[in-house]
């Protein structure tokens, strides 16, 4: 067996070789199946993937979806995971169409703040075409509601989720360049949980970015859970996988979703709003 921990691979000499790539701090394992956990961060064997090259995420838009669903978190198959899970299923049972990403398994660059250099530079299409960030742009314009989970991490969204938001700035910013939006009327809804506290505070500071491209945050459509900092962190996963709360508002809030979207709110308000963001 080899292990270059730092130099980022381990493995051993028997049987099919593959390698498997940890999604939360890239470590990279060669072996017939992942370990059991990560030597460098030592996330579960969920987290690793069949390591291979990546390809630029594309949308051609020629399989029309209705709900977006993203997955905030570091970490694709932790609690956060499990929220995108449930919320999954509510969606299969409704039949409604969506396409749900684990922002762990994309390349999102940091925003490079145009905004700041020139209001008119900061357009859609985003100037930045090199990453994944515009095939998300136009699922964002694509889809008829967007549902997004997130971790607490300090007592806000996850660093991936907020490099996610921050792109979108080039979609806010059509409405002050007096161009025609693309997201006004779309429905929101926002899954949060955490060890502790924190929980409305991320809910809301996730709201606020798409409260500001025109999306409606469904009546009910923030769902929360947390565990607490009397307990080992450890024992968290146990705890929101048996937790009928969770289930509860992870259902609830998808359901309000559905709702809202079928009730055609997206056409019924185009055209009438007035854009009104910072």
């Amino acid at each position: 067996m080899t292990d270059t921990t730092h130099g980022r691979k381990t493995g051993t000499d028997t049987g099919l070789q593959a390698a498997w790539r940890c999604a939360v701090c890239g470590f990279v394992f060669t072996g017939e199946t992942p370990p059991k956990s990560c030597p460098v961060c030592h996330s579960p064997s969920q987290e690793f993937v069949a390591e291979q090259e990546r390809a630029r995420l594309t949308y051609d838009g020629e399989e029309p979806f209705d709900v977006l669903l993203i997955n905030g978190s570091t970490h694709r198959a932790g609690n956060t995971g499990y929220m995108a899970d449930l919320a999954e299923e509510v969606l299969r049972e409704r039949g409604v169409s969506y396409r749900r990403f684990n922002l762990t398994e994309h390349h999102i660059d940091y925003c490079w703040c145009c905004y700041a250099v020139r209001a008119g530079s900061c357009t859609y299409p985003c100037r930045n075409t090199t990453d994944d960030m515009p095939a998300f742009h136009q699922m964002l314009a694509a889809s008829k509601a967007v549902i997004v989970a997130s971790p607490i991490n300090w007592n806000a969204m996850s660093a991936r989720l907020k490099t996610f938001l921050d792109r979108t700035t080039c979609m806010e910013n059509l409405y002050h360049l007096k161009k025609p939006g693309l997201t006004e009327g779309k429905v929101a809804g926002v899954l949060v949980n955490g060890h502790e506290d924190g929980a409305i505070k991320t809910a809301m500071d996730i709201w606020l970015n798409f409260e500001q491209m025109g999306y409606v945050l469904a009546p009910f459509g923030i769902g929360f859970r947390t565990h607490g900092s009397q307990f080992n962190s450890s024992t968290d996963r146990e705890f929101f996988r048996s937790d009928e709360l969770v289930l509860h508002q992870v259902k609830g809030v998808v359901n309000n979703v559905i709702e809202m979207v079928q009730l055609g709110i997206e056409e019924k308000l185009k055209g009438k709003l007035v854009p009104v963001t910072e």
